[in-house]
C-alpha cells in the first residue's frame, strides 16, 4: 500500500473541503473494495476521507411510502432490521445475502452503490424497487444513476448522503452466488411496484439492467410462467472463468423466475 494522508470528517462539509484541496483524494465508506484494491497497489490516492463518522450518514427511517436508508448504513444493519424486513422484505433478504459476516458488518449501502460493481446485489434493488439516491446537492433516480462498468451518474466530489426506496406492493431477489466471493454471478430483482413491475439484473452484464420484455409479461400475469419463455440475448453479457455469456443468459430466466415463484 503507498502512502496516504488520513481524513476523519464530521459533516458532510468537512468532507467536501478535504476533497477539494487533496491532490486524488477518495472517500472512503466501508472500504470494502477501495482498501483491498489500496493493498494490492491497484489504487493509490493521496488522500482517503473517512465519511463513516459524518453526522446522520447512517440510519433507517420507514413511512407509509418509503424506507429511506443512510448512506453509511451496512448491509448487517438493514438486514437485521425489523422495519426494513416488514417494509421490503426482500430488500432485507438481499442485504442479508452480501459476502460474509465481516463484510456485511463493515460494509456500507453508500459505499455500495457508489462503487456500482457489476455483480453487487444493492444496484438490482435500488434499480428493481425505482429507487432515489440522494446526494449532498441533488436526487438521481436510479434508472438515470448507474452508467456503465463501475461508473456512475455521480459528479467528481459528490456524495451519496442516502437511499430512497419505494414501498413496493411485492417483491423478491433471487441469485446464482460464486461460491467463494457470494457475488452475484446473476441476481435477479423482482417487483411489482405502484407503476408496475420492474425487473433488474445484476451480475450478468457490465452493469445493472432492466429486462423490459419481462416486465411487459408480469404486467399481464404477475405468474412465473408469463416469462418462462422469455430469452435474454448472450450478446453483451459477461463472460470469464465463472460462467459463460449464454450461461448467465440463461441464469437471468430462472433466477427470474424464482423471484417471481417466491411472491406470486
Amino acid at each position: 500500500m503507498y502512502a496516504f494522508s488520513y481524513h476523519r470528517a464530521t459533516t458532510v462539509a468537512d468532507a467536501k473541503k478535504a476533497f477539494s484541496s487533496a491532490n486524488d483524494a477518495k472517500f472512503l465508506a466501508g472500504g470494502q473494495t477501495l482498501l483491498p484494491t489500496m493493498k494490492a497497489r491497484l489504487a493509490s490516492p493521496s488522500d482517503l476521507i473517512d465519511l463513516m463518522h459524518v453526522q446522520g450518514f447512517a440510519g433507517i427511517s420507514v413511512d407509509t411510502l418509503a424506507v429511506t436508508i443512510g448512506a453509511g448504513t451496512t448491509h448487517a444493519t438493514v438486514h437485521q432490521s425489523k422495519d426494513v424486513s416488514a417494509a421490503i422484505p426482500a430488500l432485507s433478504a438481499l442485504a442479508g445475502g452480501i459476502g460474509d459476516p465481516a463484510v456485511r458488518h463493515r460494509g456500507t449501502i453508500g459505499g455500495s452503490l457508489a462503487n456500482n460493481d457489476p455483480a453487487a446485489d444493492y444496484p438490482a434493488a435500488a434499480l428493481g424497487l425505482g429507487a432515489t439516491i440522494k446526494t449532498d446537492n441533488r436526487e438521481i433516480r436510479a434508472d438515470d444513476f448507474f452508467t456503465g462498468m463501475f461508473s456512475t451518474a455521480l459528479e467528481e466530489g459528490e456524495i451519496i448522503t442516502a437511499v430512497m426506496f419505494p414501498r413496493p406492493k411485492r417483491a423478491a431477489y433471487m441469485k446464482f452466488p460464486n461460491p467463494a466471493s457470494r457475488y452475484a454471478l446473476t441476481g435477479v430483482f423482482v417487483a411489482e411496484t405502484a407503476h408496475g413491475p420492474r425487473v433488474a439484473v445484476t451480475g450478468a452484464g457490465s452493469c445493472v439492467f432492466r429486462v423490459t420484455a419481462m416486465e411487459q409479461a408480469l404486467a399481464k400475469s404477475f405468474k412465473a410462467d408469463a416469462i418462462a419463455a422469455i430469452k435474454v440475448p448472450a450478446a453483451g453479457l459477461n463472460t470469464d472463468l465463472h460462467a459463460t455469456a449464454e450461461y448467465r443468459a440463461h441464469l437471468i430466466t430462472v433466477m427470474a423466475k424464482r423471484a417471481v415463484a417466491l411472491i406470486d
